[in-house]
């Protein structure tokens, strides 16, 4: 088991701040957003000063009815060794729905979404934890998730879930003591319960992160301090066992670096309140093999693929909600669904928002409700812009001329020229025409 102390996520926007930081033992850098080949500096600095550096992944959609794609675990796998990484995790989630096994188009929740806690669900989990375990070059972790709505109909506890997929798959467990909290405010799910049937000696982890609550309902925002709350609950993990490590998740409205500090410091001061009131004398848990995971039947991938595609379509694309579901908080989830695609959109595409200016949100909302994700979000931003300007907007000329430009250089079948002559031509055409 790798000891990997105290450590925070690494961001581009934090880059500098983080490697200026005082007793950062590791960092964690999303998987999607590095290029094994075109490592960014920050990370090339850490790894030569000792730091471990952990991809996590976000896009494999290890709980979807499909069996993890080759290409995805193949480039995971990629940055795992470009990386030197021990490890590498990813989530228990789908993140998309239909496809060949439901005969209907394929749909892109760009979110993390909760899988069923039920037989079915488990057994084609185990079989695409065993397919990513075979594919990648050191060991993998998973991260149990948090949710806004619960399944119908489930037939486990989240701790017996995670305690099954870990006996069964030797997978080990990355345990964000953050979700568990949103799953006992969203869900009333008892985080002491959930803890104490986990399979603590397969912990290769601990992710802590803040949110907020809003009409009742807690949002993993991962945008603000690390509540009391979410502390108390990894004093109580760390009360049972000791953490591998653990690591503070921030991904936007950073924070000074110095109000990062006292949150790993008040992280370490939760640690070390748990570790004070553990029995020194209790052994380590000693883990066996994992017991070989069948191939779960085709009929199981089917139902689930069907459920899961009703699920993500009433949240995307606005069909009906499927019945035994909480029609409020599908509500809600379908609204945070279409903030996050709007602001990664955004980041993605920057100049959309310059282009279109304080339009910018409500269009590509409105866009949203009609228009499900069915590719990545860079063809979204495309589909977006390209559906704006088929209905003649934005009203400004000057600006859908801009738009068209802008799409055109990212969607045509060569990329434009970029010689000096031709982009001044660009340019000036794009004066006159706001005028």
């Amino acid at each position: 088991m790798v000891r990997l102390g105290t450590g925070i996520g690494w961001r581009p926007e934090i880059a500098d701040a983080v490697e200026r930081m005082p007793g950062v033992d590791w960092v964690e850098a999303v998987a999607e957003n590095v290029c094994p080949g075109h490592l960014p500096e920050s990370l090339l600095r850490l790894r030569e000063r000792g730091v471990t550096v952990v991809p996590h992944g976000v896009s494999l959609g290890l709980g979807g009815a499909e069996r993890p794609d080759e290409t995805r675990l193949t480039a995971l796998a990629e940055r795992a060794e470009a990386l030197g990484s021990p490890l590498v995790t990813e989530h228990i989630a789908f993140v998309r729905a239909g496809g060949a096994l439901t005969a209907s188009p394929r749909l892109e929740a760009g979110h993390l979404l909760p899988v069923p806690r039920t037989r079915d669900a488990l057994d084609v989990l185990c079989e695409n934890v065993r397919i990513a375990q075979d594919a990648l070059p050191v060991p993998l972790a998973v991260e149990n998730i948090a949710a806004l709505f619960s399944w119908p109909g489930e037939e486990m506890t989240e701790g017996q879930f995670l305690y099954e997929l870990a006996d069964r798959t030797g997978v080990r467990l990355l345990i964000d003591v953050a979700n568990l909290h949103t799953n006992h405010v969203n869900r009333g799910e008892d985080p002491a319960k959930a803890l104490a049937e986990l399979p603590l000696e397969a912990l290769a982890y601990v992710h802590v992160a803040g949110g907020f609550e809003r009409d009742g309902v807690w949002h993993d925002s991962h945008a603000h301090p690390v509540p009391r709350p979410v502390l108390d609950i990894l004093t109580d993990l760390a009360s049972r066992v000791s953490p591998p490590g653990v690591l503070l998740e921030r991904d936007e409205n950073f924070p000074a670096p110095e109000e990062l500090e006292r949150e790993l410091d008040t992280i370490r001061e939760a640690l070390a309140t748990g570790g004070a009131s553990r029995t020194a004398a209790l052994p380590e848990p000693v883990r066996t093999a994992a017991r070989a995971v069948p191939e779960a039947p085709a009929p199981v991938r089917e139902r689930l693929a069907l459920e899961q595609t009703a699920l993500l379509s009433a949240l995307v694309a606005g069909t009906p909600a499927p019945e035994g579901f909480d029609r409020v908080r599908l509500g809600v989830q379908a609204r945070a669904l279409a903030a996050k695609r709007a602001d990664v959109v955004a980041k993605v595409a920057p100049e959309l928002p310059v282009i279109l200016g304080d339009g910018y949100r409500p269009a590509f909302l409105a866009y949203a409700q009609r228009h499900p994700m069915t590719g990545g979000y860079r063809r979204d931003a495309l589909e977006f812009a390209g559906r704006l300007l088929a209905e003649g907007r934005p009203a400004d000329a000057g600006a859908r001329a801009e738009l068209r430009e802008w799409r055109q250089e990212r969607s045509g079948a060569k990329p434009r020229s970029r010689r000096p002559g031709v982009r001044l031509a660009r340019a000036t055409r794009r004066v006159l025409l706001r005028r």
